[in-house]
């Protein structure tokens, strides 16, 4: 029987984790019918949370953007959110007939008003359309629009464009999208499961706290969207996360349940050391995975702090739910939990370690060489991060052949691309805002300028500028500044203020608010995950490690992301890279990948520590927790993997970026750094690793008897 840690040396933590696993496993019927209730419960509404999401939430508070669209309320027919419906037939006759159904139908539905029809080619006609309630509801009006007028009849076709109908198209494609993914992601994880455990009943432990965390935090995602703006992008993002920390999480939990169990205890005892030890380790991981989410509040934009909030969600669901349900299953399930085993040629179930253990012994004996060629390998794979470039696309979310971006594309073509987007010059003085209409229209980039507005009060007047170009493009950023500068210029001179707005100031406020808190962002990570570290890990020195470790894979899985999607270099495969970056993935691959790859980091120096307290030298206390946690942790990696990567294959680009910096992250820290650098760091910085000075040091570590020995 393998030696286990004296239940004295443990930390508070590690004592709780055990006591709550006795108490679940005394009331495991209990545990497991409250869990089928509150899954049941969720679940019904999990599946209706996206009519309550919304494609809002991206204003950056104080910014010429947001203030506009506060001043824009004051002009009737003008500050309201701009849909169209768009006509096309093979005759007049047939279009004005066309235009008339189309007007019919615009006209139920609540909360529309229409105007009149505007020509913009033969056959061809646009009826625009205003809104002007609250912006949570935008897009399901929309979504109201395009069921009553879209329309395919006697050759005419009928189709909305507009950017909230853009967000209602994109709302059905996701929800396709995270049905196929979810489907194909759980196949793939049930089969890397069978791989890992040899064993059906094993394999389904993980693959019921997936769904149940997932099914759960729709549910509150779906009550939380009733009280607070939550963007459309949570359904995908939490799912994503949720089943592979879920599956993650649980997987390190039953392993250690079943080395116990072999190891000839029995189930209770075994019950309880696992959550002693993989329980506690879950629940610091779980920390660190939130406390990396969390630094996205930093960022004062609604939309993305509603997805940290949804990813936040899920991991504690996933904690909670392996924390608690999971040591219910298993007291169910005993000794059964090898049932069902399944066959799989050239697999063993049941590894000695010595591969494992030869691999880290030589590493360890040129630690040096191993230490500089993996840090190479990671400063090589993440060079390419020093030409990110970062846009904001909306309609390039859809699919090509996706409706919307399809009708939007045609009208495009037949008028500016600028129509249903301009920029909104607002001054507080008349005859500055005769003086900009007169002069914006010789700008080059300008295809219209609309006549000054009085507002209702008469107090603000309203400049329409029409960009020939696409307002997200960057030839629209350049007009944006020409306009901006010659507003400023001509408000200096009679001394008045001007503010611009429109969507392209709207992206140009959004990229640099998440740019200019990145620095935030990891400043708060490193801090904060430091901290939970050293609480952990008992160590001031191992803490440094992870977190400088966890920066070479964030910064490879930013290189990586550069080369396949900016440089093209998988466009060989038929993939039509768009260039640049979105705006938001580098945020979010930050906060997400910080907290995710941490997890191995945690697993692995966990069980290194516990071979250490357990009295073996530095050394073999490496060798043995590389050996113990390998097959563990391939597999953990090889799910988080697996899932990012079905997601970004079935996803909007901005899910395929995220997906694959993520995938990324995750594949360097399970190979690159665990295989090479970590045994390498650890060997050369010897006793220091264990150092805990003062008055930090507990009960549980050993103390640092001399820093030079191995």
């Amino acid at each position: 029987m393998r030696p286990r840690q004296d239940p004295r040396r443990r930390g508070d933590m590690e004592r709780a984790m055990a006591a709550l696993a006795g108490t679940i496993g005394r009331h495991r019927v209990a545990v497991l019918v409250g869990w089928v209730v509150v899954v049941l419960f969720a679940g019904f509404f999990s599946l209706q949370q996206s009519s309550r999401l919304s494609d809002g939430g991206w204003e950056v508070p104080g910014s010429d953007a947001d203030r506009s669209g506060h001043l824009l309320a004051d002009f009737p027919g003008r500050g309201e959110v701009r849909l169209a419906v768009v006509v096309e037939a093979p005759s007049w006759e047939r279009a004005r007939v066309a235009v008339e159904r189309a007007r019919q139908r615009a006209d139920a539905v609540r909360r529309v008003t229409v105007a009149d029809a505007v020509p913009i080619g033969e056959a061809r006609f646009v009826l625009p359309v205003y809104y002007s309630g609250p912006s949570r509801d935008r897009v399901d009006v929309a979504s109201d629009l395009r069921a009553a007028v879209v329309r395919d009849e006697a050759g005419s076709r009928v189709r909305v464009i507009g950017t909230p109908a853009i967000w209602s198209n994109f709302r059905e494609v996701s929800q396709e999208q995270l049905a196929r993914a979810e489907m194909t992601g759980f196949a793939l994880i049930v089969l890397i499961l069978l791989v890992a455990f040899g064993t059906v009943v094993a394999s389904m432990a993980p693959v019921v706290l997936g769904v149940a965390s997932v099914l759960v935090t729709g549910g509150i995602v779906y009550f939380l969207a009733s009280a607070t703006q939550m963007s459309m992008y949570v359904t995908n993002v939490a799912s994503m996360i949720g089943i592979g920390v879920a599956v993650d999480y649980s997987l390190f939990v039953v392993s250690r349940f079943r080395r116990e169990l072999r190891a000839g205890r029995g189930v209770d005892e075994a019950l309880r050391e696992s959550m002693a030890s993989a329980g506690t380790a879950v629940v610091f991981s779980g920390a660190t995975v939130v406390l990396s989410l969390a630094s996205l509040f930093v960022i004062d934009v609604t939309a993305v702090r509603s997805i940290a909030t949804g990813a936040i969600v899920v991991v504690s669901v996933a904690v909670l739910a392996t924390a608690t349900l999971l040591p219910a299953m298993l007291a169910a399930l005993g000794r059964r939990v090898e049932r069902l085993p399944v066959r799989i040629p050239g697999h063993s179930r049941r590894s000695d370690g010595s591969f494992w253990i030869g691999w880290t012994s030589r590493v360890m004996n040129r630690p040096v060489l191993a230490l500089v060629a993996g840090v190479a390998a990671m400063l090589v794979i993440a060079s390419p991060v020093l030409d990110l470039r970062t846009e904001n696309h909306g309609l390039t979310q859809l699919p090509v052949q996706a409706e919307v971006r399809q009708a939007t594309n045609n009208v495009s073509d037949l008028t500016s691309p600028g129509a249903l987007s301009p920029i909104h010059v607002l001054t507080d003085d008349r005859a500055t805002a005769q003086r900009i209409f007169e002069r914006v229209r010789a700008l080059d980039g300008v295809a219209a300028v609309a006549a000054p507005v009085a507002s209702a009060r008469g107090s603000q007047f309203l400049v329409e500028v029409v960009q020939a170009d696409d307002p997200e493009s960057d030839a629209a950023e350049t007009t944006y500044h020409r306009v901006a500068a010659l507003a400023r210029d001509a408000a200096a001179v009679a001394g008045a203020t001007v503010v611009l707005g429109g969507t392209t100031a709207f992206g140009m406020a959004i990229e640099h608010t998440l740019t200019d808190g990145l620095w935030k962002i990891i400043l708060f990570v490193l801090l904060g995950s430091y901290v939970v570290l050293v609480a952990l890990l008992r160590s001031v020195v191992l803490p440094l490690k992870a977190v400088l470790m966890n920066l070479l894979s964030i910064s490879a899985a930013y290189g990586v992301l550069v080369a396949v999607f900016q440089w093209g270099w998988m466009d060989w495969t038929g993939y039509d890279s768009p260039g640049y970056l979105d705006t938001t993935v580098p945020t979010l691959v930050l906060a997400v990948s910080f907290g995710l790859s941490m997890d191995y980091e945690v697993f692995l120096l966990t069980r290194i520590r516990e071979s250490y307290e357990a009295g073996a030298s530095n050394a073999r206390a490496v060798a043995d927790g590389l050996a113990a946690s390998a097959g563990t942790i391939t597999a953990a990696a090889a799910v988080m993997v697996c899932v990012f990567t079905v997601f970004a294959l079935s996803g909007a680009p901005v899910l395929k970026e995220l997906g694959i910096g993520l995938a990324v992250a995750v594949f360097v820290d399970a190979t690159i750094v665990r295989l090479l650098i970590v045994p390498a760091a650890m060997r050369l910085m010897g006793q220091w690793n264990w150092w805990l000075p003062g008055r930090l040091a507990r009960g549980g570590a050993r103390p640092l008897a001399d820093p030079a020995a191995p």
